[in-house]
Protein backbone atom coordinates (compact mmCIF):
# COMPACT_ATOMS: atom_id res chain seq x y z
CA UNK A 1 0.00 0.00 0.00
CA UNK A 2 1.57 3.48 -1.11
CA UNK A 3 1.68 5.98 1.72
CA UNK A 4 -1.47 8.38 0.05
CA UNK A 5 -3.48 5.14 0.56
CA UNK A 6 -2.77 4.53 3.74
CA UNK A 7 -3.38 7.81 4.75
CA UNK A 8 -6.74 7.46 3.07
CA UNK A 9 -7.00 4.51 4.56
CA UNK A 10 -6.24 5.52 8.37
CA UNK A 11 -8.15 8.58 8.26
CA UNK A 12 -11.28 7.07 7.25
CA UNK A 13 -11.02 4.04 9.58
CA UNK A 14 -11.14 6.30 12.06
CA UNK A 15 -14.78 7.96 10.89
CA UNK A 16 -16.25 3.80 10.10
CA UNK A 17 -15.42 2.13 13.04
CA UNK A 18 -17.35 -1.24 12.18
CA UNK A 19 -20.24 -1.90 14.34
CA UNK A 20 -20.28 -3.86 17.59
CA UNK A 21 -21.71 -4.20 20.80
CA UNK A 22 -22.15 -1.28 23.09
CA UNK A 23 -18.85 -0.60 25.51
CA UNK A 24 -18.93 0.40 28.89
CA UNK A 25 -17.81 4.26 29.39
CA UNK A 26 -14.48 3.68 30.81
CA UNK A 27 -13.62 0.97 27.97
CA UNK A 28 -14.87 3.55 25.22
CA UNK A 29 -12.94 6.35 26.98
CA UNK A 30 -9.47 3.85 26.17
CA UNK A 31 -10.37 3.12 22.87
CA UNK A 32 -12.77 5.36 21.28
CA UNK A 33 -11.00 7.17 18.31
CA UNK A 34 -8.36 4.45 18.81
CA UNK A 35 -9.90 1.27 17.09
CA UNK A 36 -7.79 1.02 13.83
CA UNK A 37 -4.51 1.84 15.57
CA UNK A 38 -3.30 -1.58 16.05
CA UNK A 39 -4.30 -2.70 12.51
CA UNK A 40 -1.86 -0.21 11.20
CA UNK A 41 0.91 -1.60 13.63
CA UNK A 42 0.50 1.76 15.87
CA UNK A 43 -0.26 1.71 19.48
CA UNK A 44 -0.16 5.90 20.35
CA UNK A 45 -2.07 7.88 18.01
CA UNK A 46 0.27 9.16 15.45
CA UNK A 47 0.05 13.37 15.59
CA UNK A 48 -0.34 14.87 11.71
CA UNK A 49 0.66 18.57 11.53
CA UNK A 50 0.18 18.99 7.89
CA UNK A 51 -1.70 21.97 7.17
CA UNK A 52 -2.49 20.69 3.69
CA UNK A 53 -2.68 17.57 1.56
CA UNK A 54 -0.70 16.50 -2.29
CA UNK A 55 -3.51 15.78 -4.93
CA UNK A 56 -2.96 14.89 -7.99
CA UNK A 57 -6.77 14.40 -9.25
CA UNK A 58 -7.93 17.89 -9.26
CA UNK A 59 -10.95 17.21 -10.58
CA UNK A 60 -11.89 14.68 -7.88
CA UNK A 61 -10.57 17.37 -5.24
CA UNK A 62 -13.32 19.84 -6.76
CA UNK A 63 -15.77 17.12 -6.17
CA UNK A 64 -15.08 16.80 -2.72
CA UNK A 65 -14.98 20.20 -1.89
CA UNK A 66 -18.14 20.82 -3.78
CA UNK A 67 -19.82 17.84 -1.83
CA UNK A 68 -18.79 19.22 1.62
CA UNK A 69 -20.11 22.98 0.33
CA UNK A 70 -23.27 21.47 0.21
CA UNK A 71 -23.99 19.43 3.24
CA UNK A 72 -20.69 19.91 5.12
CA UNK A 73 -20.02 16.07 5.75
CA UNK A 74 -16.62 15.42 5.83
CA UNK A 75 -14.81 14.65 2.80
CA UNK A 76 -14.55 11.42 1.28
CA UNK A 77 -10.72 9.92 1.47
CA UNK A 78 -7.85 11.59 2.24
CA UNK A 79 -7.68 15.01 3.99
CA UNK A 80 -7.10 18.21 1.93
CA UNK A 81 -6.69 21.26 4.03
CA UNK A 82 -6.50 22.07 7.89
CA UNK A 83 -9.97 23.90 8.14
CA UNK A 84 -11.30 20.78 6.36
CA UNK A 85 -10.02 18.36 8.78
CA UNK A 86 -7.15 16.75 10.56
CA UNK A 87 -6.63 12.81 11.36
CA UNK A 88 -5.59 13.51 14.60
CA UNK A 89 -8.95 16.13 15.35
CA UNK A 90 -10.99 13.69 13.96
CA UNK A 91 -9.97 11.18 16.72
CA UNK A 92 -10.98 13.16 19.27
CA UNK A 93 -14.05 14.00 17.81
CA UNK A 94 -14.85 10.22 17.12
CA UNK A 95 -13.93 9.58 20.71
CA UNK A 96 -16.15 12.42 22.33
CA UNK A 97 -18.76 11.57 20.67
CA UNK A 98 -18.91 8.04 21.58
CA UNK A 99 -18.92 9.50 24.96
CA UNK A 100 -21.63 11.63 24.64
CA UNK A 101 -23.34 9.29 22.87
CA UNK A 102 -24.45 11.18 19.38
CA UNK A 103 -23.88 10.14 15.70
CA UNK A 104 -20.88 13.55 16.01
CA UNK A 105 -18.70 15.95 17.30
CA UNK A 106 -17.55 18.60 16.50
CA UNK A 107 -13.91 20.33 17.40
CA UNK A 108 -13.30 24.01 18.14
CA UNK A 109 -10.11 26.43 19.36
CA UNK A 110 -12.05 26.76 22.55
CA UNK A 111 -15.43 26.61 24.23
CA UNK A 112 -16.37 30.34 22.96
CA UNK A 113 -15.43 29.22 19.14
CA UNK A 114 -17.60 26.45 19.46
CA UNK A 115 -20.70 28.07 20.94
CA UNK A 116 -20.07 31.15 18.78
CA UNK A 117 -20.30 28.55 15.87
CA UNK A 118 -23.44 27.21 17.17
CA UNK A 119 -24.79 30.90 17.26
CA UNK A 120 -23.77 31.31 13.28
CA UNK A 121 -25.08 28.48 12.65
CA UNK A 122 -28.71 29.48 13.93
CA UNK A 123 -28.26 33.05 12.83
CA UNK A 124 -27.44 31.80 9.04
CA UNK A 125 -30.88 30.94 9.04
CA UNK A 126 -32.76 33.56 9.97
CA UNK A 127 -33.09 32.25 13.81
CA UNK A 128 -31.27 34.68 15.98
CA UNK A 129 -33.10 34.52 19.08
CA UNK A 130 -32.00 32.78 22.01
CA UNK A 131 -33.56 32.12 25.36
CA UNK A 132 -31.13 31.06 28.24
CA UNK A 133 -31.12 30.15 31.45
CA UNK A 134 -28.67 31.58 34.07
CA UNK A 135 -26.82 31.56 35.60
CA UNK A 136 -23.96 30.29 32.04
CA UNK A 137 -20.23 30.52 32.36
CA UNK A 138 -19.54 34.62 31.91
CA UNK A 139 -18.16 35.16 28.72
CA UNK A 140 -21.29 32.87 27.23
CA UNK A 141 -23.42 35.26 29.20
CA UNK A 142 -21.59 38.32 27.93
CA UNK A 143 -21.62 36.91 24.30
CA UNK A 144 -25.19 36.36 24.50
CA UNK A 145 -26.08 39.87 26.44
CA UNK A 146 -24.11 42.16 24.37
CA UNK A 147 -25.31 40.73 20.91
CA UNK A 148 -22.06 40.44 19.41
CA UNK A 149 -22.79 37.99 16.61
CA UNK A 150 -26.05 39.73 16.08
CA UNK A 151 -28.70 37.37 18.39
CA UNK A 152 -31.00 38.42 20.83
CA UNK A 153 -31.47 37.00 24.34
CA UNK A 154 -34.03 36.37 26.45
CA UNK A 155 -33.16 35.41 29.87
CA UNK A 156 -35.72 33.03 32.34
CA UNK A 157 -35.81 30.42 34.67
CA UNK A 158 -36.57 26.72 33.34
CA UNK A 159 -40.78 26.85 33.84
CA UNK A 160 -40.38 30.25 31.84
CA UNK A 161 -38.94 28.31 28.80
CA UNK A 162 -41.86 27.70 26.80
CA UNK A 163 -43.12 31.27 26.94
CA UNK A 164 -40.89 32.61 26.18
CA UNK A 165 -40.32 30.91 22.64
CA UNK A 166 -41.04 32.50 19.89
CA UNK A 167 -41.02 32.10 16.33
CA UNK A 168 -37.59 33.57 15.32
CA UNK A 169 -36.16 31.29 18.32
CA UNK A 170 -32.92 29.03 17.08
CA UNK A 171 -31.90 27.88 20.45
CA UNK A 172 -32.24 27.28 23.96
CA UNK A 173 -29.48 26.92 26.33
CA UNK A 174 -28.77 25.88 29.77
CA UNK A 175 -25.81 24.91 31.47
CA UNK A 176 -26.48 22.34 34.04
CA UNK A 177 -24.74 22.32 36.46
CA UNK A 178 -23.96 25.66 36.19
CA UNK A 179 -21.07 27.94 36.63
CA UNK A 180 -20.10 29.09 39.20
CA UNK A 181 -23.60 28.29 41.43
CA UNK A 182 -24.16 24.75 40.57
CA UNK A 183 -27.39 25.12 39.99
CA UNK A 184 -29.27 21.59 38.57
CA UNK A 185 -31.85 22.17 35.70
CA UNK A 186 -33.92 18.96 34.47
CA UNK A 187 -33.10 18.02 31.40
CA UNK A 188 -35.76 16.38 30.09
CA UNK A 189 -38.39 18.67 31.47
CA UNK A 190 -36.58 21.50 29.22
CA UNK A 191 -36.15 19.45 26.55
CA UNK A 192 -40.03 18.97 26.54
CA UNK A 193 -40.68 22.91 26.54
CA UNK A 194 -38.33 23.13 24.03
CA UNK A 195 -40.81 21.48 21.69
CA UNK A 196 -38.83 21.82 17.80
CA UNK A 197 -36.28 24.25 18.74
CA UNK A 198 -32.45 22.90 19.69
CA UNK A 199 -31.64 22.75 22.79
CA UNK A 200 -27.70 23.33 24.24
CA UNK A 201 -26.67 21.79 27.00
CA UNK A 202 -23.08 22.68 28.37
CA UNK A 203 -22.09 20.12 30.00
CA UNK A 204 -18.58 21.05 30.79
CA UNK A 205 -18.82 20.50 34.66
CA UNK A 206 -20.42 16.67 34.55
CA UNK A 207 -18.78 15.39 31.94
CA UNK A 208 -20.16 12.32 30.38
CA UNK A 209 -18.86 10.62 33.18
CA UNK A 210 -21.79 11.82 35.03
CA UNK A 211 -24.81 12.77 32.52
CA UNK A 212 -25.43 12.61 28.72
CA UNK A 213 -27.13 15.16 27.70
CA UNK A 214 -28.48 13.90 24.34
CA UNK A 215 -29.83 10.46 26.58
CA UNK A 216 -32.45 13.84 28.03
CA UNK A 217 -33.32 15.30 24.78
CA UNK A 218 -30.53 17.74 24.18
CA UNK A 219 -29.61 18.09 20.74
CA UNK A 220 -26.48 19.87 21.21
CA UNK A 221 -23.87 19.16 24.05
CA UNK A 222 -21.37 21.86 24.41
CA UNK A 223 -17.78 21.18 26.24
CA UNK A 224 -15.56 23.39 27.13
CA UNK A 225 -12.70 21.30 26.61
CA UNK A 226 -9.67 22.88 28.19
CA UNK A 227 -11.45 21.83 31.33
CA UNK A 228 -12.11 18.34 32.48
CA UNK A 229 -11.50 16.54 29.10
CA UNK A 230 -8.18 17.66 28.47
CA UNK A 231 -7.86 17.25 32.46
CA UNK A 232 -3.83 18.46 33.14
CA UNK A 233 -3.98 22.67 32.27
CA UNK A 234 -2.22 22.52 29.51
CA UNK A 235 -4.53 22.74 26.50
CA UNK A 236 -6.99 25.06 24.87
CA UNK A 237 -10.19 23.19 23.22
CA UNK A 238 -13.69 23.48 22.47
CA UNK A 239 -16.22 20.84 21.12
CA UNK A 240 -19.92 20.74 20.31
CA UNK A 241 -21.34 16.75 20.68
CA UNK A 242 -24.34 16.63 18.08
CA UNK A 243 -26.07 14.44 15.48
CA UNK A 244 -24.69 14.74 11.99
CA UNK A 245 -27.01 16.98 10.53
CA UNK A 246 -25.91 19.69 12.81
CA UNK A 247 -22.60 18.64 12.62
CA UNK A 248 -22.38 19.48 8.89
CA UNK A 249 -23.24 22.87 9.31
CA UNK A 250 -20.91 23.66 12.39
CA UNK A 251 -17.88 22.07 10.26
CA UNK A 252 -18.92 24.03 7.23
CA UNK A 253 -19.21 27.59 9.74
CA UNK A 254 -15.53 26.62 11.31
CA UNK A 255 -14.21 26.30 7.75
CA UNK A 256 -15.72 29.55 7.06
CA UNK A 257 -14.22 31.12 10.39
CA UNK A 258 -11.26 29.21 10.86
CA UNK A 259 -11.63 28.45 15.04
CA UNK A 260 -10.13 24.95 14.09
CA UNK A 261 -8.62 22.92 16.79
CA UNK A 262 -4.38 22.40 16.69
CA UNK A 263 -3.62 18.84 15.90
CA UNK A 264 -1.13 19.03 19.03
CA UNK A 265 -4.47 20.08 21.16
CA UNK A 266 -6.55 17.08 19.60
CA UNK A 267 -3.92 14.60 20.46
CA UNK A 268 -3.75 15.93 24.25
CA UNK A 269 -7.68 16.39 24.60
CA UNK A 270 -7.65 12.31 22.93
CA UNK A 271 -5.04 11.76 25.57
CA UNK A 272 -7.22 13.33 28.12
CA UNK A 273 -10.18 11.24 27.36
CA UNK A 274 -8.41 8.04 27.92
CA UNK A 275 -8.63 9.12 31.83
CA UNK A 276 -11.03 11.10 32.38
CA UNK A 277 -13.51 8.89 34.18
CA UNK A 278 -10.73 8.10 36.46
CA UNK A 279 -10.16 11.41 37.28
CA UNK A 280 -13.49 12.66 37.66
CA UNK A 281 -14.55 9.99 40.15
CA UNK A 282 -11.51 10.07 42.24
CA UNK A 283 -11.91 14.29 42.35
CA UNK A 284 -15.85 14.12 42.60
CA UNK A 285 -15.00 11.56 46.09
CA UNK A 286 -12.57 14.13 47.51
CA UNK A 287 -15.22 16.96 46.37
CA UNK A 288 -18.21 15.55 48.49
CA UNK A 289 -15.98 14.91 51.23
CA UNK A 290 -14.70 18.98 51.30
CA UNK A 291 -18.07 19.84 50.65
CA UNK A 292 -19.11 18.08 54.14
CA UNK A 293 -16.63 19.86 55.78
CA UNK A 294 -17.42 23.15 54.78
CA UNK A 295 -20.89 22.36 55.68
CA UNK A 296 -19.99 21.92 59.08
CA UNK A 297 -17.16 25.12 59.36
CA UNK A 298 -18.61 27.97 61.18
CA UNK A 299 -16.84 30.26 59.15
CA UNK A 300 -18.78 29.08 56.37
CA UNK A 301 -21.92 30.53 54.88
CA UNK A 302 -23.36 28.14 52.35
CA UNK A 303 -22.23 24.91 50.68
CA UNK A 304 -23.70 24.84 46.62
CA UNK A 305 -22.92 20.64 45.70
CA UNK A 306 -24.69 18.88 43.02
CA UNK A 307 -27.09 16.27 43.36
CA UNK A 308 -25.26 14.15 40.58
CA UNK A 309 -22.16 14.80 42.24
CA UNK A 310 -18.70 16.45 40.68
CA UNK A 311 -16.18 18.07 41.56
CA UNK A 312 -16.76 21.05 41.70
CA UNK A 313 -17.73 23.13 44.90
CA UNK A 314 -19.06 26.50 45.39
CA UNK A 315 -18.96 27.71 48.54
CA UNK A 316 -20.21 31.41 50.41
CA UNK A 317 -18.00 32.70 53.47
CA UNK A 318 -19.26 35.02 56.27
CA UNK A 319 -15.71 36.67 56.00
CA UNK A 320 -13.39 38.03 53.10
CA UNK A 321 -13.47 35.94 50.45
CA UNK A 322 -10.22 37.59 48.80
CA UNK A 323 -8.44 36.78 51.81
CA UNK A 324 -9.81 33.60 51.73
CA UNK A 325 -8.29 33.58 48.05
CA UNK A 326 -4.97 35.23 49.57
CA UNK A 327 -4.75 32.44 52.34
CA UNK A 328 -4.23 29.18 50.27
CA UNK A 329 -0.68 27.51 49.80
CA UNK A 330 -1.29 24.20 48.02
CA UNK A 331 -4.59 24.92 46.21
CA UNK A 332 -4.13 27.47 43.13
CA UNK A 333 -5.66 30.72 42.66
CA UNK A 334 -6.42 30.75 38.92
CA UNK A 335 -9.28 30.42 37.01
CA UNK A 336 -10.23 27.57 34.87
CA UNK A 337 -11.37 24.16 36.40
CA UNK A 338 -10.66 20.25 35.62
CA UNK A 339 -7.04 20.15 36.60
CA UNK A 340 -5.71 17.54 38.26
CA UNK A 341 -4.24 20.33 40.53
CA UNK A 342 -7.27 22.19 42.92
CA UNK A 343 -8.09 25.66 41.63
CA UNK A 344 -9.63 28.27 43.62
CA UNK A 345 -11.37 31.30 42.31
CA UNK A 346 -14.18 34.44 42.67
CA UNK A 347 -16.23 34.02 40.03
CA UNK A 348 -17.62 37.90 40.77
CA UNK A 349 -13.97 39.12 40.45
CA UNK A 350 -13.50 37.21 37.54
CA UNK A 351 -14.95 34.65 35.68
CA UNK A 352 -18.29 36.41 36.30
CA UNK A 353 -16.98 39.99 36.32
CA UNK A 354 -17.95 40.57 32.73
CA UNK A 355 -22.07 39.83 33.49
CA UNK A 356 -23.75 43.04 35.11
CA UNK A 357 -23.49 42.96 38.96
CA UNK A 358 -27.22 43.37 39.28
CA UNK A 359 -27.90 40.16 37.40
CA UNK A 360 -24.93 38.46 38.93
CA UNK A 361 -26.29 38.57 42.07
CA UNK A 362 -29.59 37.68 41.04
CA UNK A 363 -28.62 34.39 38.88
CA UNK A 364 -26.72 33.91 42.20
CA UNK A 365 -23.59 34.33 42.16
CA UNK A 366 -23.02 36.81 45.12
CA UNK A 367 -19.71 38.85 46.23
CA UNK A 368 -18.89 36.34 49.17
CA UNK A 369 -19.15 33.25 46.58
CA UNK A 370 -16.08 31.38 46.13
CA UNK A 371 -15.67 28.58 43.39
CA UNK A 372 -13.94 25.27 43.92
CA UNK A 373 -12.18 22.91 41.20
CA UNK A 374 -11.18 19.80 43.65
CA UNK A 375 -8.32 17.92 42.05
CA UNK A 376 -5.90 14.96 42.77
CA UNK A 377 -4.56 15.88 45.86
CA UNK A 378 -4.85 14.18 49.42
CA UNK A 379 -8.57 15.34 50.90
CA UNK A 380 -6.21 16.26 54.20
CA UNK A 381 -3.95 18.09 52.61
CA UNK A 382 -6.64 20.36 50.76
CA UNK A 383 -8.77 20.32 54.13
CA UNK A 384 -5.65 21.61 56.09
CA UNK A 385 -5.04 24.34 53.58
CA UNK A 386 -8.49 25.37 53.30
CA UNK A 387 -8.84 25.24 56.81
CA UNK A 388 -5.93 28.06 57.31
CA UNK A 389 -7.23 30.04 54.54
CA UNK A 390 -10.54 30.51 55.84
CA UNK A 391 -8.94 31.35 59.33
CA UNK A 392 -7.42 34.09 57.07
CA UNK A 393 -10.55 35.63 55.91
CA UNK A 394 -12.97 34.72 58.93
CA UNK A 395 -15.05 36.98 60.60
CA UNK A 396 -18.03 35.01 61.85
CA UNK A 397 -18.72 33.88 65.09
CA UNK A 398 -17.18 31.00 66.34
CA UNK A 399 -19.90 29.34 67.60
CA UNK A 400 -22.18 29.95 64.51
CA UNK A 401 -23.41 26.53 63.24
CA UNK A 402 -22.31 25.43 59.94
CA UNK A 403 -23.83 26.09 57.00
CA UNK A 404 -25.98 23.28 54.80
CA UNK A 405 -25.32 21.68 51.02
CA UNK A 406 -27.38 22.67 48.84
Amino acid sequence: MDSASASTHAYDDVRRTPSRAPRALATEAVHAGRDDLARQGLHAPPIDLSTTYPSFDSRAEAARIDAFAATGAEPEGPPVYGRLGNPTVARFETALARLEGTDSAVAFASGMAALSAVLLARASTGLRHVVAVRPLYGCSDHLLTAGLLGSEVTWTDPAGIADALRPDTGLVMVETPANPTLAEVDLRAVAHACGSVPLLADNTFATPVLQRPAERGARLVLHSATKYLGGHGDVLGGVVACDEEFAGRLRQIRFATGGVLHPLAGYLLLRGLSTLPVRVRAASATAADLARRLAADPRVARVHYPRIGGAMIAFEVHGDPHEVIAGVRLITPAVSLGSVDTLIQHPASISHRIVDAQERRGAGVSDRLLRLSVGLEDVEDLWGDLRGALGAGATADPVERGAAVV
